[in-house]
């Protein structure tokens, strides 16, 4: 294992990243340039909710270090596979084609007291 994720293990390293690619770094995880520029915030989501499942209390460094990598390629593979916009992975994108609110009763105002 590499010696980078035993000095201060692999989540504090994640959780102090600037960007998504220091995050593939991180991870060795490979990836198109492209893919990262248009869907960087939504694969970090979706690895964040995959993240959020999970359980590392009392797991050895190595098998974090595999869980992690495993979620952050299965995020992107979704957006290789999809259009953020298909994913949805955002509330904003979600209430887009949510049902629609049906609109407050029209209560003339002469009708008011």
């Amino acid at each position: 294992m590499s010696n980078k994720f035993q000095q201060t293990g692999v989540l504090d390293r994640l959780n102090k990243a600037s960007s998504a690619e220091e995050i593939f770094a991180l991870l060795g995880v490979d990836y198109d340039p492209k893919i990262v520029n248009v869907a960087r915030l939504h694969i970090l989501k979706r690895m964040g909710q995959h993240l959020a499942k999970e359980q590392f209390a009392g797991v050895a460094e190595g098998e974090v270090v595999a869980r992690c990598k495993a979620m952050l390629e299965q995020a992107y593979a979704d957006f290789v596979a999809s259009s953020p916009i298909d994913q949805r992975v955002f509330k904003v994108l979600k209430d887009a084609v949510a049902e629609p609110k049906k609109p407050a009763a029209f209560v003339p105002l002469n009708t008011l007291k």
